[in-house]
């Protein structure tokens, strides 16, 4: 996230990074349990947009996050979104499914998402791979950024020919570009 984050920063995107407390108690040497269910984040990212929102005058707010971040946003983008809180959502390295799990979806919210929406997402992701996505049905609201031979973290595969240096760059012109079409009025 910090590597993205500088590159949208130098895009002109002002950002505003956070850990959920289950993660930051991992890095600091907390119990490596699994993660809570995403149900259980979503007052918690409520509470970091309050926040953000209040100091934030006139300008357009889009929310999203890596991976579990990014599902938690998702699930919140509708609501937001119909509040006028919130301008877009961006999704990177969507989880999709848990890795061999295919048949495990956690896409029924993305199904008739409203909220205009931007998922960067790694070819290979074994999350939810480029080959997996495009068969299952998700709103028209969603588009999706592909990194070319990318995994989760957007790495290529060392003789794919592609760098995950250009796949950064290429997943933040990518979310300029959806924050910039979708920062005018509605």
């Amino acid at each position: 996230m910090e590597a993205i984050a500088a590159l949208l920063s130098e895009r002109g995107i002002a950002l505003t990074l956070f850990e959920f407390a289950y993660m930051a108690s991992r890095r600091q040497g907390g119990a490596k349990r699994p993660p809570p269910k995403a149900e259980k984040l979503i007052p918690e990212f409520q509470d970091v947009v309050s926040a953000v929102a209040s100091e934030i005058d006139r300008q357009k707010l889009f929310i999203g996050g890596k991976s579990m971040g990014g599902r938690v946003a998702s699930m919140l983008a509708d609501e937001l979104y119909e509040q006028n809180a919130i301008s877009g959502l961006v999704c990177l390295g969507y989880p999709f499914h848990a890795p061999g799990t295919p048949d495990k979806l956690r896409t029924e919210h993305l199904t008739e998402l409203r909220c205009p929406a931007l998922i960067v997402q790694g070819e290979r992701d074994p999350f939810g791979s480029r080959d997996e996505i495009e068969k299952i049905r998700l709103s028209k609201q969603i588009t999706f950024a592909w990194m070319s031979d990318g995994d989760h973290d957007f790495g290529p595969r060392g003789n794919s020919g592609f760098t995950r240096k250009g796949n950064l760059a290429a997943a933040a012109d990518a979310v300029a570009a959806f924050i910039a079409k979708h920062s005018g009025p509605r």
